[in-house]
């Protein structure tokens, strides 16, 4: 793995994490496309959620409402911290909460957990701003994190 280097700006280096790009379901960001602090260097900056396979049934349920959606993340747990585990990613939809429709690719973790605290921090919703697209037939949840500066 890449090493990661603060510029003298305050923008970390663009380093591309190494998902294992022959798994189309493996998601995608750029830890390059974040300030030292987390901060999205701006409004286009995008993560595509992991793990969207087993939930394409809800993500086309809900690609059909014509109502914007917002990703729901849990802060972890001591636990989940201690054992790394995945970041899991549900909708609320206003009715209802979702089962788990993508994880947060390894490595972009912690810029999608400050967005959730930058926002609570600001007194807005601390839901991040979504796009459910079709990508080469499955459907994929793209969190939109520049709109959480």
């Amino acid at each position: 793995m890449s090493s990661v280097a603060a510029n003298a700006n305050g923008t970390i280096s663009s380093v591309r994490i190494p998902f294992a790009k022959s798994d189309p379901d493996a998601g995608t960001g750029e830890l390059g496309d974040y300030r030292y602090n987390l901060v999205p260097n701006n409004k286009r900056v995008t993560i595509i959620l992991s793990g969207s396979d087993a939930a394409q049934d809800e993500l086309a349920e809900l690609a059909s409402e014509s109502m914007t959606q917002q990703a729901f993340v849990a802060p972890r747990t001591i636990e989940e911290e201690r054992t790394d585990a995945p970041l899991p990613v549900r909708f609320f939809t206003g009715r209802r909460m979702t089962g788990i429709v993508g994880y947060a690719p390894r490595g972009l973790e912690a810029p999608v957990l400050e967005a959730v605290v930058r926002l609570e921090a600001a007194g807005k919703s601390n839901r991040i701003p979504t796009e459910i697209i079709k990508v080469k037939g499955k459907f994929r949840v793209k969190l939109l994190m520049g709109e959480t500066r």
